[in-house]
């Protein structure tokens, strides 16, 4: 019954935070593909409508809700169940948010992919339907960024298992009110870890739209992608969207944790 709960709770709270930060997510995104000219939130609103801010988001949560569910529930079982005898608190969340970001994102990775394509093109340019891109989409296609996502997402959820812990037991000393130190520290925890893993999440949009149009770039694998973003745009290419993704990330991961924490503490009365 605990891990059924953390599934629901994870899935629950992955999609009230990405459905609240959907317009900045879409923004951040525009700025990481910043080769697709036209796609931009002034655009958007001028030929779709602001409602389209949101496009994407239904295939986003229906990808949202199993990832952040298995995530949080393997998270948690790694912490009580294999992991239980790693004293140090630090490695043991580091270690099992790890896992679970690994598990998590390979499970649900062609969603990702489909949302991306979604949410870059205009006035249903290119596809109808999150089925009419798998149908127009190859396989290799669809897992297209996967081993960088794992090189990124694996360290971002394992540092920010470790970060919120941290910060919620610093936060906790500084506030009498639980709420606002869970908001906090999910908050920073995702500012923290995405200052560090932020050029892998570029990278991996890059790679879910090679094919989009003639003047996506393509890459030969990681490194090749790394050294041309370099080449062509300069190191400040590799972080481009990064002050958004910080405004984003905030209450984004503040609503993701408060909601978990929060959703959990309500399922357990029962």
């Amino acid at each position: 019954m605990d891990f059924l709960k953390d599934l629901i709770v994870g899935g629950v709270a992955g999609v009230v935070s990405r459905t609240a930060t959907a317009p900045l997510e879409l923004y951040k995104i525009q700025l990481q593909s910043n080769y697709l000219k036209d796609s931009t939130i002034k655009n958007v609103i001028k030929k779709e409508g602001i409602r389209y801010l949101w496009k994407g988001n239904l295939t986003n949560c229906i990808r949202i809700f199993p990832q952040f569910s298995i995530n949080y529930g393997v998270y948690n079982r790694c912490k009580t169940r294999h992991f239980y005898y790693i004293q140090d608190e630090k490695i043991k969340n580091f270690v099992s948010g790890g896992i679970s970001g690994i598990i998590s994102m390979t499970a649900v990775y062609p969603l990702e992919t489909i949302r991306t394509r979604l949410a870059l093109q205009m006035q249903q340019s290119h596809y109808t339907t999150p089925w009419n891109v798998v149908k127009k989409l190859t396989l290799p296609e669809l897992y297209g960024g996967l081993k960088i996502s794992l090189v990124g997402f694996g360290p971002f959820n394992a540092l920010n298992f470790m970060f919120y812990n941290l910060y919620e037991k610093k936060f906790d000393k500084y506030f009498d009110n639980v709420a606002i130190s869970k908001l906090l520290a999910g908050g920073f925890s995702g500012v923290s870890s995405l200052t560090i893993t932020y050029p892998t999440d570029l990278l991996r949009r890059r790679f879910q739209m090679e094919g989009f149009n003639k003047d996506t770039p393509k890459y030969n694998g990681i490194l090749d992608g790394f050294k041309t973003i370099i080449k062509n745009e300069g190191i400040s290419g590799l972080y481009r969207g990064l002050s958004v993704a910080y405004i984003r990330i905030f209450p984004c991961l503040a609503i993701q944790f408060w909601c978990m924490e929060t959703g959990k503490s309500i399922l357990n009365k029962y």
